[in-house]
């Protein structure tokens, strides 16, 4: 079955109606173009096989900026649902049920669990859409344009793969399958999620459809460590906590909050990627319980770390309150 064909049954399938990519129009769009390139060249009597004009109408005009905003409202779609239910999972106690009340979550512990698989499953075919249209578009005008416009979502943030609700739903069924292996209960969570070690350095492993792999390195390119108390930033790379705050050049204690618009990522310089960090609340428990003797050292370290930092701040605090 071709993947089109295969894409559009899923979709069809799904119980509620959510964005996604409009692959027939697309692959319509650029037959039309292509026909539109070939009767031109064949009125000038030249090949066929030369690239698409640099300000093609049909190409800038309709294929990217329709494309643009079905990526927009996918991303959308499932960094909403993703956090809503990681954040019913997360709570505890009287907070749990008030989630609950407020309708965010329907159904029982097993729905929350299929709702995780589905999320997953969406966000990977998508990404395998994304990645075939663009392909195809490459494919038609012997060009590179498809894999420079991914690299412009990327920059724009709506690339789904770099979402960090997707490597936290990752660590999720992770953790659950572990829990439910523990309890000699038989696991219901998605089965494509691994966390695998490479020279000691550890991935979030997921296998795409159409037999495509996604790793997630969970090294920490400041400290070059397993990232510990990890966040996401807006750019989509990960840090440790601690080691993000460096980057932004404030203290734990004033947190990347209080981080200036002008500061950059360490790894893609782009300014701006603090504001909306990422706690990984699931991707730190599984990796305190997989790295539970490395965990408990750099723990040790990290309250040293802050108990110093929080004295320093608050004596400064005192300094600057008494006009010394």
């Amino acid at each position: 079955m071709k993947f089109c064909k295969k894409y559009q049954e899923y979709m069809q399938g799904q119980e509620k109606k959510l964005p996604g990519v409009g692959f027939k129009k697309l692959k319509k769009i650029l037959k039309n173009c292509r026909r539109e390139f070939q009767s031109k060249n064949d009125v000038h009597g030249v090949l066929h096989n030369q690239t698409c004009p640099q300000h093609c109408p049909v190409c800038d005009g309709t294929f990217f900026p329709s494309l643009l905003k079905e990526m927009s409202d996918i991303v959308g779609c499932f960094n909403g649902r993703a956090q809503k239910l990681l954040e019913l999972h997360l709570a505890s106690g009287f907070r749990k049920y008030f989630i609950w009340f407020k309708g965010k979550l329907q159904g029982s512990h097993v729905a929350l669990i299929q709702e995780g698989k589905d999320l997953v499953n969406y966000a990977l075919i998508n990404a395998v859409a994304i990645r075939k249209i663009l392909k195809k578009y490459d494919k038609v005008h012997f060009s590179k344009q498809g894999q420079a416009f991914k690299s412009q979502a990327q920059s724009m943030h709506i690339e789904i793969l770099q979402s960090p609700w997707l490597c936290e739903l990752m660590a999720f069924h992770i953790n659950l399958r572990e829990t439910k292996v523990k309890s000699g209960m038989t696991p219901a969570s998605f089965e494509g999620c691994y966390l695998t070690f490479n020279d000691g350095k550890p991935f979030l492993s997921c296998e795409l459809f159409d037999s495509v792999k996604l790793d997630i390195d969970l090294t920490c390119s400041i400290c070059l460590d397993t990232v510990f108390d990890p966040v996401s930033l807006t750019c989509g790379h990960i840090f440790c906590y601690m080691c993000a705050c460096s980057a932004a050049s404030v203290s734990i204690v004033n947190g990347l909050k209080a981080a200036e618009p002008k500061e950059k990522c360490p790894l893609c310089r782009e300014a701006g990627v603090y504001e909306g960090f990422v706690h990984l609340d699931e991707l730190s428990i599984l990796l305190r319980r997989s790295c539970s003797e490395y965990w408990e050292q750099r723990l040790q370290m990290e309250r040293a770390e802050r108990v110093r930092q929080a004295k320093e701040h608050w004596e400064s605090q005192c300094r600057a309150f008494v006009g010394v």
